[in-house]
């Protein structure tokens, strides 16, 4: 149960920091990422007993293609290997998993565990107590982009109005928290359509540091900041009240 007056429906992270807390130690970048499972497990935890309704994580960018080709295997494999040891976890606890991103460029096992892990918690008996998007082989511009050309392909106008629905994320509304570790402050390519409005929190900590205390930082943080949407602190009052 949350102790916060206000909690985000909606909770984005970019989890940075893994190849970093592995050299730090004098272990292989994997080790990091491995690591990072173990926090991102933890964070679901938490996210859950926060009372937290959406997660989206970015796990995969379309840009990390250009990391050593090692790392990059390293990663599908430990993606394999997680999804098979986490989905009936998460379906246990009433998460409901999204893959989101560009799967054409992936492998046909990557593919499949995929649209198996997502298939596995969409039959959940009640309505999902948290939905998971792992936002994997996902950029933003791409998301703008395929969502412009599907509606091209409709033959629908493009606008502000109808692009919102045929973007990767369509299924949640956009993030109130858009939280990065790892002491980065910027978006890289994430999210850049629906973040519009987010409030954004950046930590020092490495991913694998991220710990329930860290969480909680960072949604205190957004408990105390004023969502204003282009009004005034007037108006945003008036309508509270």
């Amino acid at each position: 149960m949350s102790s916060f007056p206000v909690v985000p429906h909606h909770i984005a992270i970019v989890m940075d920091g893994n190849g970093r807390w592995a050299t730090r130690r004098f272990l292989p970048r994997l080790a990091g990422h491995r690591q990072g499972v173990e926090s991102l497990r933890r964070c679901v935890r938490a996210c859950l007993d926060r009372g937290v309704k959406v997660l989206t994580v970015f796990a995969f960018s379309s840009e990390n293609w250009s990391r050593p080709a090692e790392e990059v295997s390293g990663l599908m494999e430990l993606l394999a290997l997680a999804l098979a040891r986490e989905v009936p976890l998460l379906r246990k606890d009433g998460v409901r998993l999204y893959c989101v991103g560009e799967r054409a460029g992936l492998s046909a096992r990557v593919r499949e565990g995929l649209a198996q892990a997502e298939a596995n918690t969409a039959s959940l008996a009640e309505p999902a107590r948290l939905v998971l998007n792992v936002c994997f082989n996902y950029g933003g511009r791409w998301d703008i982009a395929q969502a412009a050309a599907a509606l091209a392909a409709r033959g629908e106008a493009i606008t502000e109005q109808s692009l919102p629905g045929a973007l990767a994320l369509a299924h949640v509304p956009d993030p109130d928290l858009l939280i990065r570790t790892g002491g980065e402050m910027r978006l890289s390519n994430f999210l850049l359509w629906q973040a519009a409005y987010s409030e954004l929190f950046f930590s020092d900590k490495l991913w694998p540091d991220f710990d329930e205390a860290a969480l909680d930082q960072a949604i205190a943080a957004y408990a105390a900041r004023e969502r204003r949407f282009g009004k005034t602190s007037e108006q945003v009052r008036a309508v509270a009240s």
